[in-house]
């Protein structure tokens, strides 16, 4: 007995403080993380690069140096040293803003609002003209609409950005709407998953989170993504199931950008000539769970609704947000009436 009590003083002495340094750090760095993404406030920031030194420099490895300014309150700018890249392809050759990369070291994100990211999305408007910023609201939309449609999400920060474009000896002063999106490593490590890099059949996927993620890119008007392919989509192994998680909806319907064409990543026709015109792209699944999925839409649909309307004060011409609503609104009324449903989606489900 009273060796089986100095054994257990024992582990107490040694492996409690790991037990409960482990349980802080762990804490720790979830609110380290949740400085950035869990304020929805809209983040005031301050970039300056050159848009033509970054588009030449395309390699993966290659980034240039810079720093993410951000407002801390009316009087206070915070300053973390970051490195930029161009990413994607269609935007960064068809788009005067490309889309970026920012890495951040871990050093120098300590306590800042950037720590616990080692690297982050920058979407921003693709071209300099009327609308591109209700645009970026737009696709910044449909990422909030599918925090309200599946628990497997990327967060975003809505974001006001002073960006000072550098041109030689001369600057550009540019004030654009974007957004941040977490990396995937940090999705994978909030929702303890793994991720896959390689080619998975939908119908190998979760059926659920599958069937809600292509009634989703229909409600968006999306075509442009594949799950199979890893297409505008990103796949998880979360408690033994293997979950889509999409994001990029810049050619979606909802958005309607002006550079926008009808993707067909996917193998089969497409019925459709425009991104605003919708086609049903997911697969046949047990028809207990498509109804299942219907129902859920429909009765999600005041708090999809809510999200489309609490983005109004953002739009800058308020017939773009017509517009976004208008689309939305539509989906319902395919949705919620048996013959277009049957018609429209089931009909349209691919073998």
């Amino acid at each position: 007995m009273k060796n089986q009590i100095i054994c257990v003083l024992l582990f107490f002495t040694l492996y409690l403080p790991t037990f409960i340094y482990a349980q802080d750090d762990s804490n720790s760095e979830s609110a380290s993380e949740s400085k950035l993404f869990d304020d929805q406030e809209i983040l005031h920031l301050k970039l300056s690069y050159s848009n033509k030194e970054i588009k030449k420099e395309t390699n993966d490895s290659t980034y240039i140096k810079s720093s993410f300014n951000y407002k801390i309150d009316n009087d206070t700018w915070a300053s973390v040293p970051v490195e930029l890249r161009s990413r994607g392809n269609f935007r960064l050759n068809n788009c005067y803003f490309a889309p970026i990369k920012i890495k951040i070291k871990k050093s120098n994100a300590k306590s800042t609002i950037l720590e616990g990211h080692k690297k982050l999305k920058l979407v921003l408007p693709c071209l300099v003209q009327k609308d591109n910023d209700d645009n970026v609201i737009k696709e910044y939309m449909a990422y909030k609409l599918y925090e309200v449609i599946s628990p497997y999400y990327f967060k975003t920060r809505l974001l006001n950005i002073s960006f000072t474009e550098i041109k030689g000896k001369k600057t550009k002063e540019h004030r654009i709407k974007g957004f941040l999106i977490e990396d995937d490593k940090v999705v994978a490590k909030r929702l303890d998953a793994k991720i896959l890099k390689r080619d998975i059949h939908p119908l190998e996927q979760e059926a659920l989170t599958s069937l809600k993620n292509t009634f989703f890119q229909y409600m968006i008007g999306n075509t442009d993504f594949s799950a199979a392919k890893q297409h505008n989509e990103e796949l998880f192994y979360i408690n033994k199931a293997i979950l889509p998680i999409p994001y990029d909806f810049d050619m979606s319907g909802l958005v309607n950008a002006s550079y926008a064409t009808v993707g067909n990543t996917q193998k089969g026709t497409l019925k459709i000539t425009s991104v605003t015109q919708r086609q049903y792209r997911g697969f046949k699944r047990d028809p207990v769970l498509v109804f299942k999925v219907r129902a859920e839409f429909i009765e999600n649909r005041i708090k999809l609704l809510e999200v489309v309307s609490s983005l109004k004060p953002y739009f800058e011409n308020a017939s773009e947000y017509e517009k976004a609503y208008a689309y939305i609104t539509s989906f319902f009324q395919i949705i919620m009436n048996d013959s277009k449903f049957n018609s429209d989606i089931v009909a349209e489900m691919r073998d």
